[in-house]
């Protein structure tokens, strides 16, 4: 198992890694709207899930990888009203076959975002 490290997307708040790589797949750690060189997050959903989504190619960029190579997202929100967000984010974000894709309503998240994505990615 290889340990990712990179400035590209923030740093971990807590124990744990930004990700690991085992046999060519990736599993990203889940990521917040925080912004990796501020650590800031803004408070409005949708500018934290498009710094998720820039966070998530900085972790790829990081590896030499595309956001073709995500095989699946888990997605947590606080308020699952803000599901379609969601969806209009995937539609730019993502090209079709879309990954597969799981997303839950939680109680609360760290820093009091409203929104967390975790990728697996894979060559």
């Amino acid at each position: 198992m290889r340990h990712i490290q990179t400035d590209k997307a923030p740093a971990a708040v807590g124990t744990y890694s930004q990700g690991v790589e085992l046999n060519g797949t990736f599993f990203f750690s889940g990521q917040i709207g925080l912004h990796p060189e501020t650590m800031e997050l803004n408070d409005d959903v949708g500018e934290q899930i498009k710094q998720i989504l820039s966070n998530i190619d900085g972790l790829l960029e990081s590896q030499n990888l595309q956001r073709t190579n995500i095989v699946k997202t888990t997605i947590f929100l606080t308020d699952l009203g803000d599901f379609g967000k969601i969806n209009n984010a995937y539609e730019s974000y993502f090209a079709q076959p879309y990954p597969a894709r799981s997303c839950v309503e939680v109680s609360a998240l760290p820093k009091g975002c409203k929104v967390e994505i975790e990728v697996i990615a894979a060559n």
